[in-house]
């Protein structure tokens, strides 16, 4: 009884709207408003709750879950609803509505729960990803929380608006979390190394430093440095792996040997190196020179701003550097002008500048070399191809300097075409036997392969 007179006042709210809708039919009212109904306790009697915003409602029936307009709003579409898709529950009392009503509150409450725990998963694994990126960048720690957070909260709100940012507040970068993290992943890869070792029959290693040599009876190979703790013929690591694995090879890394060829050169080529390095030191090591040359680049309109720093340690480095040097020669030579360094001289020197440009040149090629040799795709046969071509090139290079022809050689050819000038002998001949030199420092440690390998 008390569901029909609950009906039956719906029925009276319903001609009441509608009769309020009615003296609004003229076009001008209707153009200025937009009628938003508004959701009633009563609509629960036949079987709708609501959902969105309190300002525009939308009905949402609790039998199929299904949300309608806000113009549905009524209680004959609501009505409607009920009797064409779930006519059996017409008769259902208010309670049952209500207890409908209970059980969506609860599992949405457990799905919203369950949203936060995911978000807090993918948190979590975005700080990972972003602490994995901050040490593959070699940045500091720092950067996640004072750069790196703050960058990414900014581009959120400005693209996607201020809701966006909750989820983004989750990440946690401190820089206490961040050497957390990577000092997860760094033993989570060590696990699995060790893991493929264990289920591996056999192994080689790679190592640049003393190393413990327990469980190495399956060692098959190794490749070292070259150092004396290596190779040493009774405390080596090499010597004491082959003590317990005596089939064990071992091998001088293939990059440590192309740097090691590359070292020795004639006394004239070498003074040029030094000076040149001594040079740039002069510059990079004193911040208000560096930051004058800095200036007098930009005035220049010059396509460098900086010379570059060399160190032993970068075997990539020399080609690099002296290459910035040598594009940069007359910027150096003004910044020289009113200078008293001792070598401000050489920028004025015709066959010092070749030398350099020379060098520059070749150290580019044997860069090119050395990051050909470089990778995990790279194997025995690729080594031994590379340097027996560079070795090829050697010798064609020299013969191509013996005819007077540079062409080889970029930075020295522009030179002497801008100069107008031909090669000093002295010069010519440095440049042979450098290469000469190189080509018999890389046969010496990259030897030609015996009969027995002929089958590479």
């Amino acid at each position: 009884m008390d569901r029909w007179l609950a009906t039956g006042q719906l029925e009276r709210s319903e001609s009441s709207i509608t009769d309020t809708e009615s003296t609004s039919d003229h076009p001008v009212a209707k153009q200025k408003r937009k009628v938003r109904r508004k959701y009633s306790h009563e609509y629960l009697g036949l079987g709708f709750h609501w959902t969105g915003s309190e300002a525009e409602p939308l009905p949402l029936c609790l039998v199929c879950l299904e949300t309608l307009s806000n113009e549905a709003l009524k209680p004959c579409k609501l009505r409607r609803h009920l009797e064409t898709k779930h006519g059996k529950y017409v008769t259902k009392p208010l309670q049952f509505f209500e207890n409908k009503l209970k059980e969506y509150q609860s599992k949405k409450k457990v799905m919203e729960g369950r949203a936060m725990g995911n978000d807090n998963a993918i948190a979590v694994e975005t700080s990972y990803l972003l602490s994995e990126l901050i040490a593959k960048t070699g940045k500091p720690h720092t950067d996640g929380e004072t750069f790196l957070l703050p960058g990414t909260k900014i581009i959120v709100e400005k693209m996607l608006g201020e809701k966006a940012l909750q989820p983004i507040k989750l990440i946690s970068l401190s820089d206490n979390t961040v050497k957390r993290r990577i000092d997860d992943m760094a033993d989570n890869v060590l696990d699995q190394l060790i893991q493929d070792v264990k289920a591996s029959r056999f192994y080689a290693i790679q190592l640049d430093e003393s190393t413990d040599i327990a469980n190495w009876s399956k060692c098959v190979g190794l490749s070292t440095d070259g150092a004396r703790a290596m190779l040493g013929q009774h405390s080596g690591v090499v010597s004491r792996v082959k003590a317990v694995a005596p089939l064990a090879s071992s091998v001088h890394c293939s990059i440590h040997r192309e740097a090691l060829a590359a070292k020795k050169m004639p006394l004239e080529l070498k003074t040029v190196l030094d000076q040149a390095v001594k040079a740039v030191n002069f510059i990079k090591s004193r911040p208000l020179q560096s930051h004058l040359f800095g200036v007098l680049c930009g005035e220049m309109g010059s396509d460098h701003k900086q010379l570059l720093l060399h160190t032993e340690v970068r075997w990539l480095s020399r080609g690099k550097v002296l290459t910035r040097l040598f594009e940069l020669r007359d910027e150096v030579r003004l910044f020289f002008l009113n200078s008293k360094f001792e070598l401000a001289h050489c920028f004025n020197d015709f066959e010092w500048l070749a030398k350099l440009a020379y060098l520059a040149d070749i150290f580019s090629h044997l860069n090119s070399l050395n990051l050909a040799l470089q990778g995990s795709a790279v194997s025995v046969f690729n080594v031994q191809h590379k340097v027996e071509a560079t070795i090829r090139k050697l010798a064609q290079w020299k013969k191509r300097v013996d005819q007077g022809n540079y062409d080889s050689f970029e930075n020295m050819s522009d030179f002497l075409t801008k100069e107008e000038t031909r090669l000093p002998n002295t010069v010519t001949n440095a440049v042979k036997e450098h290469l000469e030199g190189l080509k018999t420092q890389l046969r010496e440690y990259f030897p030609a392969l015996d009969a027995q390998c002929s089958w590479i």
